[in-house]
């Protein structure tokens, strides 16, 4: 099989070590002397740390020769590794304890991340970071599976501002948190943010999987959904965790249905997206992709799209952290409306014709008259803007 090469000269050197042992799906593999001259560790678990790979990496490299990888670097590992496998038990019993008592109330739930998907590409469910729990519901279950966290002790983070109930299809997840627990979960109508057209509830739920995490049938994503999801995941936040390659990396080695992904692919325009995945984890894990898929990573958007995405792993982007500089705003504004087909472009663009909750803050009207937003639209934002240039 071929391997694509991109252009990575200007990543971190201390990043491409990580690459180099990740590559090595068996064991350690050396560290050439002359990659370890400028070399420094602390750089080296900083990265580890913010592409979220160090439970790997540390399964990789605790039997290593010491005057390698110094006791200390091992000694850190050792102690994220044990804090993220705790982490990820407590995640497994919240999963255990959330299906059940929305099972109770028939509500379908589908789990998206977390160790479920960690059981299922690693093996392991501590070789896998996950900060949070994501699950999907439909729509219409949405206030009954609130009610249900808000008994259990969950506090909602209501950020979501909305008129004409743009929420619906503009988000695509409520946030909320346990403050007892500590535990933060995503509760999810739609796997992205609208406006693009997306596999419904209905055909996810038929081609779930039931996972044996637990002792309970907890349902999550077949392969081929959660192949679409976690490309179109992974490309939205620009690549910038090497963790979500892994992701890809493990689930390529499944038995998937691949006529079935090419229709999806098709189907929802993310064949280029789908390119852009297989390029970076080809190109930077050394990944196999089957004969199938072969013709998406020919593409020439494709290949443009995943050399884009290394500048993300130039500057160790976080885009959680806001505000994000200047610079980095900029061009991963441009990078997603990059990564749209035409249609969704043009759909984009129709849909900032909508009324923002920007629109309701700069001129409040009473309920009843808020569909006065759409004709006044452009002569709010003309305002904003007069104001913010002032």
């Amino acid at each position: 099989m071929e391997k694509i090469q991109l252009d990575i000269a200007s990543i971190p050197n201390e990043l491409n070590v990580i690459l180099q042992i990740l590559r090595n799906q068996n064991s350690y593999s050396p560290i050439p002397t002359r990659t370890l001259s400028s070399f420094h560790w602390k750089s080296f678990i900083k990265q580890a740390k913010h592409h979220r790979v160090f439970p790997v990496l540390y399964k990789k490299i605790k039997d290593v020769d010491q005057f390698i990888v110094p006791k200390e670097i091992i000694q850190e590992f050792e102690i994220e590794y044990r804090q993220n496998t705790f982490m990820m038990l407590k995640l497994s019993a919240e999963i255990d304890l959330i299906n059940r008592l929305f099972s109770e109330e028939a509500i379908k739930i589908l789990f998206l991340k977390g160790p479920v998907i960690a059981h299922d590409l690693y093996g392991d469910i501590s070789l896998r970071t996950s900060s949070d729990l994501d699950f999907l519901i439909q729509i219409k279950d949405l206030q009954r599976a609130e009610k249900i966290l808000m008994e259990m002790g969950y506090i909602k983070n209501d950020y979501i501002k909305s008129v004409l109930n743009d929420w619906k299809w503009r988000h695509h997840h409520f946030t909320f948190y346990h403050p007892q627990k500590r535990i933060k979960l995503e509760i999810h109508w739609r796997l992205n943010p609208g406006p693009n057209a997306e596999q419904s509830f209905n055909e996810l739920w038929k081609r779930k999987r039931n996972s044996n995490l637990t002792n309970t049938n907890v349902f999550y994503l077949g392969k081929e959904d959660l192949f679409v999801f976690l490309i179109s995941h992974g490309s939205r936040h620009g690549w910038s965790r090497l963790r979500w390659l892994l992701d890809i990396h493990y689930l390529l080695h499944k038995d998937i249905d691949w006529n079935l992904v090419k229709h999806l692919l098709r189907k929802y325009q993310l064949t280029h997206i789908a390119g852009q995945a297989l390029l970076l984890s080809n190109s930077l894990l050394h990944t196999k992709y089957p004969h199938e898929i072969k013709f998406l990573v020919n593409k020439r958007r494709s290949r443009k799209l995943a050399q884009d995405a290394i500048f993300y792993l130039e500057r160790m982007v976080n885009l959680h952290t806001e505000p994000l500089p200047d610079e980095v705003a900029s061009y991963h504004s441009r990078h997603l409306f990059s990564l749209k087909s035409m249609n969704q472009k043009l759909l984009f663009i129709i849909s900032l014709l909508f009324p923002f909750s920007e629109d309701a803050e700069t001129l409040p009207l009473p309920k009843r008259m808020h569909f006065l937003y759409f004709p006044l639209r452009p002569f709010l934002c003309a305002w904003r803007r007069a104001r913010k240039h002032v």
